[in-house]
């Protein structure tokens, strides 16, 4: 592909992948190399008993990997989990204060690091830890321990709202963009405010005023709420003081306010600054005196034992009615908020004051998103993007065809998910297409993708589908998914007891001739249209024999529970994935030590799985120069003096988010390159079910080491590097060099712009 004038002078960023016939090479160096060895009979041990304690039901399935060296693990501590997402996140939130950012973009990453650290309390604080302080018998999780993360959690809190109310606010106001407040308000603007109040808001709302027949209510997840005291007695002569006001979800949080009472510009309130204004109106004949809002963040990771479940389905739609209702693991009032309103809501919900956040403003900075849609500023925004037609394919043929005479990679989403879909609408169309079988982990509400899985359905195709129940917080939606296949005829499968199905494929079986042909799909990323805007991905389109047998057989496995036969191309945990990588870094670690080159660079989303990070660092220490692309969580630590000083790690954060993993390893002249779904992380090789396959083509390959490795490898604008403290540092410019982002880059290598295009991003 040519790239584009906009990106004529990025041209240098990467290399010329059409006409090379060459072996790749990564020109990246690093530190210098130091001797070791690798990984360690005892590691190994310690790596199967952990299997066994967690899927005893595996045990027998799975082989034992076996020990490259009776050497100990090197002494080195590792990073802590919590502070590398609590520090991603960091990173996700500079973004907000990059003035060269559009200003309601900046807004948008603000309320993603909300989201995320909404996420974090949810699934990585269990409930009885916060409560109590320490975590389980195993040490992981001290007194000490919990105040160094309750603190970096509170500095975290405190720059989102730094940021909200010194910089973004008075910005947006500069551009007539303002959120008033009651003090702010003039006459009219008060009458109207009272006007909604009394329309939209007042019939939905009922305060309960505690007493022994008034407990506490149950308070949702995440919700707004008020808490009031209040003085005098109530209508029974009683002195019951405190009350609370439940603020229903389907009420709008920011609300805009008409032009004749606004005058030039935009101008809204919050839902809470209404609520707050009116108080005294919901308790007639009461004083109101102290008051504050308050949000309480519930554990919500659903736990459903499926070996005692009949049917998973079912238990699992049971289990959300009450993911709502969790424990609670974080309070958030106003900044304002009285010592005796806040010690008695502690009390209420069992928290210790470290989980107790005081902030100066909303205390639902996610909402702050819903100005994106009622602004209109196409000047405030990211330009439009509209990714272009996957470059590999030819609109308007046969994709079956052209897959005859070749694989095809779409890099999304600078390549547009739409060349997935004609795939399957081909298939759909295609009377010569006899099955198709597909795995769903997070597809969407409204996803054109499983209508067409209904239509193939209605065709007479044979259709199995390996829907995931368990995909965090899309539990509903596949639920939902899974009843309306199976309620017209598909084949619905809910995959292994004790794993969750995360890998991402698509097999065709067609009748050409005599004979069926199969014919696949494979991605590092979600069957979801929504996010393959957003998220950057690896879409590999192939008829490989070998690669679609193994597909085939995986399926097969899933469906049947049967022993997995010998696979010829794939790595598919929990079976074999984590020790083949633990093996090719040993390899390489033995040929380094042997005098010979060895070269890891790896991109993935998270690295905490200590066996592939121990042996990383044995593999560094012999010589092996090692580069990692890690996104979040990464708990190697990178650069230590002696230790670890052959490996660098770097965290890209751009408009997109980055989601994809390659993971490339070179032996002298010999190199490997794979695509996966998986992570480094302990979940992903022993508790799901992943795949990594190869991508053997030298051209297709370069592609993906130009693309993905030696662009992000040299990204001068939005890259991190992880320093030997544990901490990041952004990339300076090199001199009087031209700086470029990898995303930049490649979407001016991809330019396909359009008014209809849309962009975003998330931050996990």
């Amino acid at each position: 592909m040519k790239p584009s004038p906009a990106g004529a002078n990025l041209q240098g960023f990467f290399f010329d992948y059409t006409q090379l016939r060459r072996q790749p090479r990564l020109p990246v160096d690093v530190g210098r190399p130091s001797v070791g060895r690798i990984v360690t009979l005892l590691t190994q041990i310690r790596r199967i008993i952990d299997c066994i304690f967690r899927r005893l039901k595996l045990v027998l399935l799975i082989p034992a990997s076996p020990s490259s060296s009776s050497a100990a693990p090197p002494i080195v501590k590792l990073l802590d989990r919590d502070h590398s997402i609590l520090a991603f996140n960091e990173r996700v939130l500079d973004w907000g204060y990059r003035k060269e950012v559009p200003l309601l973009e900046r807004l948008r990453f603000l309320s993603i690091v909300s989201s995320n650290l909404d996420e974090f309390f949810e699934v990585r604080a269990e409930p009885h830890l916060v409560a109590n302080q320490r975590r389980d018998d195993k040490g992981l999780f001290t007194a000490e321990s919990f105040d160094r993360l309750a603190r970096a959690a509170h500095n975290l809190v405190a720059r989102q709202y730094a940021l909200y109310n010194d910089d973004l606010l008075p910005a947006l106001e500069k551009q007539g963009i303002r959120i008033i407040s009651h003090g702010e308000r003039n006459s009219s603007q008060r009458r109207w405010v009272k006007q909604y109040f009394e329309r939209e808001v007042r019939p939905l709302l009922i305060p309960v005023g505690l007493d022994p027949s008034h407990p506490f209510p149950q308070v949702a997840n995440k919700s707004l709420n008020f808490i009031v005291r209040l003085g005098g007695r109530d209508a029974f002569g009683r002195e019951n003081d405190i009350a609370i006001v439940k603020v229903p979800r389907v009420l709008p949080r920011m609300i805009g306010m008409p032009a004749h009472v606004v005058g030039s510009g935009n101008a809204f309130v919050s839902l809470s600054s209404v609520i707050r204004a009116h108080l005294s109106e919901l308790f007639p004949g009461r004083e109101v005196g102290q008051f504050s809002q308050f949000r309480v963040t519930r554990h919500s990771d659903l736990a459903v034992d499926e070996d005692d479940v009949k049917n998973l389905r079912t238990a699992l739609r049971q289990g959300l009615e009450h993911r709502h209702f969790g424990q609670a693991v974080r309070l958030e009032v106003s900044a304002g908020c009285s010592e005796h309103l806040s010690a008695f809501l502690r009390k209420q919900f069992d928290l210790p004051e470290q989980a107790l956040f005081r902030v100066p403003g909303p205390v639902n900075l996610v909402r702050l998103a819903q100005l994106l849609d009622l602004v209109h500023a196409p000047h405030l925004c990211f330009p439009s993007y509209r990714s272009c037609y996957p470059t590999q394919l030819t609109p308007g043929l046969s994709v079956f065809d052209q897959l005859k005479r070749g694989d095809v990679l779409i890099h999304q989403p600078f390549e547009s998910f739409g060349g997935v879909l004609a795939f399957l609408r081909e298939a759909v169309n295609d009377p010569q297409v006899l099955a198709i079988k597909q795995t769903i982990y997070r597809t969407g509400r409204d996803s054109e993708l499983m209508d067409l899985l209904r239509e193939a359905v209605r065709r007479g195709k044979e259709v199995t589908v390996v829907v995931e129940l368990k995909a965090r917080f899309d539990e509903e939606a596949n639920i939902n998914w899974a009843e309306m296949l199976e309620s017209i005829g598909a084949q619905v499968l809910y995959g292994v007891v004790g794993l969750k199905t995360h890998a991402k494929m698509m097999v065709i079986t067609r009748r050409e001739g005599h004979q069926l042909k199969r014919y696949a799909h494979l991605s590092t990323g979600n069957y979801n249209p929504s996010t393959a805007r957003l998220y950057t991905d690896w879409s590999h389109l192939t008829a490989d024999a070998a690669l679609t047998a193994d597909l085939e057989n995986v399926f097969v496995h899933l469906a049947s529970h049967s022993r997995l036969p010998r696979l010829n191309r794939v790595l598919l945990a929990p079976f074999y994935l984590h020790r083949k990588l633990v093996e090719k870094i040993g390899s390489l670690a033995a040929a380094a030590a042997s005098g010979g080159v060895g070269r890891i660079v790896a991109k993935m989303n998270a690295l905490t799985d200590e066996a592939l990070i121990h042996a990383l660092i044995r593999a560094g220490q012999s010589g092996v120069k090692i580069d990692l692309i890690v996104r979040g969580a990464c708990m190697l630590p990178a650069q230590v003096p002696g230790v670890t000083d052959n490996i660098r790690v770097r965290s890209v954060i751009g408009r997109f988010l980055e989601h994809s993993r390659v993971f490339y390893f070179r032996r002298d002249d010999v190199e490997e390159l794979y695509l996966s779904s998986a992570d480094w992380m302990n979940r992903n090789m022993m508790r799901r079910v992943e795949l990594a396959w190869p991508v053997t083509d030298p051209m297709q390959r370069q592609r993906i080491v130009d693309e993905e490795l030696v662009a992000y490898l040299h990204d001068g604008v939005d890259a991190w590097d992880l320093l030997p403290d544990g901490t990041y540092a952004r990339v300076k410019p090199d001199g009087g060099r031209p700086s470029h982002g990898a995303q930049a880059a490649l979407m001016a290598r991809y330019t396909a712009q359009d008014d209809d295009g849309q962009f975003g991003g998330r931050g996990s």
